[in-house]
């Protein structure tokens, strides 16, 4: 049966925004899909540090993804992939306060952007029937911009890392094992991360970092340059997904991504040394390693039209986490409708609802604020085409 479409994450595990997956690759013979998606975060909080409470206002905007898949079957055994997603991303602002009215007085101000962009070309061989390996090379570019403001980040209040764009290569390797005749697969895939050295300008309040005096800073002199190269390194992960039918027409899925965030770390030059007075890898944002869990069931409602149902789990730290990715796990619904128009196309259309996790919210691990109550709405259509 042809499976309906989950819709996108809605700000999945970390900086997770496609999960990586290699479905595509398994689609039957020649394959073309464009998918398009919007999310639509609700996140806020309270100020619980400074001046008694104050709601800090929306801090999430919403956002738009768009990714697209061609896949071909060269042989009877061999087929290959090329796609263009967006793994990666991060749009968070802390509205300014205002007398009487919503904004931060901790953080107003703080704003985090990161956009990334990936073109993977995949192979698969299949051995028989039953098992099959693929893999291949993954171009990825990353770019940033960061601000920090009101008290909480104290003398770094005014501070921001503007991050250009750089690309690496990493790659991908799996093996599947199938059994056709009940729509069985089981499928590892490993995703490598991969290292950006972002050519970074650091400013306080508008200066150049390298143009400060060196007395503001308690020094003799500024050693400090306004330009640097920040390295960063985007986690490895791993991927397991599984199906199989269990009745007539109706399919059990689910899937498992572990990723390894804590090798993430975004230490500016003088970010990092004016934290103690040395380098000790001083991130701006933390992320811990963690995994996310969905589980569902796709049904084929008629010739032409299957729908299915999900339920996922991302895992709960209950740390104190950075201002920069204020939420803390998450529990997601998930519904999703496919209508194959004709023997060629198809169009997959779906909602998910997500529960973000109540987070503890503080530079340097110092909670100054409590975030609770927060949800995502995601909407998610796809268009496919055999040929």
């Amino acid at each position: 049966m042809a499976l309906a479409m989950a819709p996108f994450a809605a700000g999945a595990l970390g900086l997770d925004r496609s999960g990586q997956p290699v479905t595509l690759l398994f689609e039957e013979g020649n394959y073309a899909e464009l998918s398009f998606g919007r999310i639509f975060p609700s996140i806020d909080g309270r100020d619980i540090a400074l001046l008694g409470e104050q709601t800090s206002g929306s801090v999430a905007e919403n956002f738009s993804r768009v990714d697209f898949g061609l896949k071909y079957q060269f042989t009877d055994r061999i087929s290959g992939s090329l796609s263009f997603d967006q793994p990666y991303g991060l749009n968070i602002r802390y509205p300014d306060s205002v007398p009487g009215g919503d904004g931060s007085l901790a953080l107003g101000g703080t704003e985090a952007i990161v956009d990334s962009r990936a073109i993977e070309a995949l192979a698969r061989y299949e051995f028989n029937d039953a098992f099959s390996i693929h893999g291949g090379l993954r171009y990825q570019e990353i770019q940033a911009d960061v601000r920090l403001s009101g008290a909480a980040p104290g003398p770094l209040s005014g501070y921001r890392s503007a991050f250009e764009a750089d690309g690496d290569l990493g790659y991908v390797i799996g093996a599947a094992y199938e059994r056709p005749e009940i729509a069985l697969r089981l499928a590892v895939t490993y995703i490598s991360g991969t290292t950006h050295d972002l050519p970074t300008r650091e400013t306080l309040n508008g200066i150049g970092v390298g143009d400060l005096p060196a007395a503001a800073l308690g020094l003799p002199v500024n050693p400090f340059s306004t330009n640097s190269d920040t390295r960063i390194e985007t986690p490895e992960a791993v991927n397991v997904a599984f199906q199989t039918g269990i009745a007539a027409d109706t399919l059990l899925f689910g899937s498992v991504r572990y990723a390894w965030y804590d090798d993430t770390r975004v230490s500016p030059v003088f970010y990092d040394t004016i934290q103690d007075g040395a380098r000790n890898g001083d991130s701006l944002t933390t992320i811990e390693d963690g995994y996310a869990v969905n589980i569902g069931l796709g049904r084929q409602l008629t010739d032409r039209l299957s729908g299915s149902v999900a339920i996922g789990y991302e895992d709960h730290s209950g740390d104190v986490v950075s201002p920069l990715a204020p939420t803390d796990g998450t529990k997601s619904l998930a519904l999703g409708l496919r209508y194959e128009t004709t023997t060629r196309f198809s169009i997959s259309g779906g909602i998910r609802y997500d529960r973000l996790g109540d987070a503890d919210i503080g530079p340097r691990e110092q909670k100054v604020a409590d975030f609770d109550d927060n949800d995502a709405v995601s909407l998610g259509l796809s268009v496919g085409y055999r040929f």
